[in-house]
């Protein structure tokens, strides 16, 4: 009996990578390049995330400055690896790249490439001066661009729904909230209540959105189901960023600082929700929101002194190495077998 007739082996055939020429041709370098989401460069933000945790902990637990100087080159050399990448895509693909620009999800990631270089520009300002000056400059216009680019976007669509908005939206916001704790130590003050304006601005006007989404439709689907910790960046980055700017600690940057840690109590409570989980490259999601609430607490045992916080800040980085190792871990795996870089 032929395959055609038989459902069962034709089933089996489909299945089996070794028996399938499609399969084989799926797993070619090629074909897989051609599906490199733009995702991959939130990689970068829990790397760069992780650095910048660890050079603070040196500074403020005592930490040795070692951890955080290998994170950083760390983050550096994979953010090379993917924008070469990325750039090999845009050159053979493009109209596959200008799909991802004109999808109502992934086109909010396209900023994780400026926010990298902010990130690594904020992780090697002690390390190397100049290469710091070198990304902020390209990674802080570049980042502007992509705002307006998305924004622009979410106004003149013609196909978005409700149901496309998610906690990634917030990702553009996130890079402009960021700007003045990179820019700041350069003495460019304006530029950096510019950013900050945009930021606070914007993630406000999206977390009323968001949640008039989830609340009243359709729960996120599974794969989105990570970037719900993205809430917890806005209010943390917010905070370091308003001490900066304010010259230390006072009301406004109170309750930016409490409203990330309840959002932190809000998705423990949520815990069942990430129970069980497939992996996919969005489980990335849990690793900048929770490196930038561990630098936001070491900065409030910084200013308070509070023991309180010293624990807090322990326990965050403790639970943040252990998040990175195993997210790099579970990355490298699905990389091997082939379950990433494959058409949605």
């Amino acid at each position: 009996m032929s395959n055609e007739s038989n459902p069962a082996k034709l089933a089996n055939t489909v299945a089996s990578p070794a028996a399938s020429p499609m399969a084989s041709a799926m797993n070619h370098p090629g074909h897989r390049l051609r599906h490199l989401p733009i995702s991959f460069f939130a990689i970068v933000m829990g790397l760069a995330g992780l650095a910048i945790a660890l050079q603070r902990a040196g500074e403020i637990l005592g930490l040795s400055p070692l951890p955080g100087v290998a994170a950083a080159w760390l983050a550096g050399l994979v953010f090379a690896i993917l924008f070469v990448l990325y750039g090999t895509k845009l050159l053979r693909h493009p109209g596959d790249v200008a799909k991802e620009l004109k999808h109502p999800i992934k086109l909010s990631f396209f900023p994780t490439i400026s926010i990298g270089l902010i990130l690594l520009g904020i992780a090697f300002h002690d390390l190397n001066a100049n290469l710091a000056a070198g990304v902020l400059i390209v990674g802080v216009p570049l980042q502007l661009g992509f705002t307006l680019f998305v924004l622009s976007r979410w106004i003149s669509h013609s196909h978005f729904e409700i149901h496309h908005s998610n906690p990634s939206w917030f990702i553009p916001v996130v890079g402009n909230i960021l700007v003045p704790i990179a820019i700041l130590p350069h003495g460019l003050v304006e530029l950096s209540w510019f950013f900050f304006s945009i930021g606070l601005v914007f993630w406000l006007v999206l977390l009323a959105i968001f949640f008039n989404r989830i609340i009243f439709h359709p729960p996120l689907p599974e794969k989105l189901a990570p970037t719900l910790f993205i809430l917890i960046a806005p209010p943390a980055v917010g905070f370091i960023a308003w001490v900066k700017l304010s010259g230390g600690l006072d009301g406004s940057g109170r309750i930016l600082y409490y409203t990330a840690a309840f959002t932190v109590l809000l998705l423990l409570a949520l815990f069942q929700k990430f129970r069980g989980l497939r992996f996919f490259l969005s489980w990335w999601a849990y690793s900048f929101p929770s490196a930038a609430f561990t630098i936001a607490s070491l900065l409030m045992f910084k200013l308070t002194a509070m023991a309180f916080f010293e624990m807090l800040s322990w326990v965050m980085l403790g639970a943040l190495v252990l998040l990175i190792a195993g997210l790099t871990l579970r990355t490298l795996t699905a990389i091997r077998r082939g379950e990433i870089c494959v058409e949605d």
